[in-house]
């Protein structure tokens, strides 16, 4: 979900007037009871659960992560973002690009820079607010939960990592459960 939020990018820590893109605030942990969050989440989530089946593709960028999450044969989207490896509430910079042919563009995008890497999972979605919670059924890797708390125009980090915190304190996830880095990583770790 893209804001109308256009804060300054950071592309190799330097910030560009001229490129904008929108801002969130995420946390990632490991469940062990992914069923558990899931009825605590629906208990006081506005909307959802949506699910589908997202498979992304990683590939080589200097700037940040590029990556294409293929939906469908026919959607797609091409994500850029940019947030430092933590773990625990996070500032990210993103911006997506919808696209109806996401074979083509990967085929195009391996040619041009390489895949540095690839995540199948089944998402489990829920709005709790302006939060996006992701419940993850991350194919070799096991179940995780995300939070991203989407930031308005000029608002501080510090807004966005208190709700982070409020919303894990209600679901039960504690501090321990953090992962501080992507995914594609976690699976090339493992490797």
């Amino acid at each position: 979900m893209v804001s109308n939020d256009r804060s300054p990018a950071i592309i190799s820590g330097v910030s560009s007037p001229y490129l904008r893109m929108a801002r969130n605030i995420e946390i990632k942990a490991r469940i062990h009871d992914i069923e558990a969050v899931t009825k605590r989440v629906a208990q006081f989530a506005d909307q959802g659960p949506i699910e589908s089946e997202q498979d992304d593709t990683f590939f080589r960028c200097k700037n940040g992560r590029l990556k294409l999450r293929s939906l469908s044969s026919t959607e797609g989207k091409l994500i850029f973002y940019q947030r430092q490896n933590q773990p625990g509430p996070k500032e990210s910079f993103y911006l997506i690009s919808p696209t109806s042919s996401p074979n083509s563009l990967r085929e195009a995008l391996t040619l041009a820079y390489g895949q540095a890497g690839r995540v199948r999972k089944v998402r489990t979605l829920f709005l709790v607010g302006r939060t996006r919670v992701h419940l993850d059924k991350v194919e070799g890797l096991g179940h995780f939960f995300e939070l991203e708390v989407i930031l308005e125009e000029g608002e501080s980090p510090e807004t966005g990592i208190e709700e982070a915190h409020l919303l894990m304190d209600k679901l039960g996830v504690d501090s321990s459960q953090l992962v501080e880095c992507a995914y594609v990583d976690l699976l090339t770790q493992r490797f």
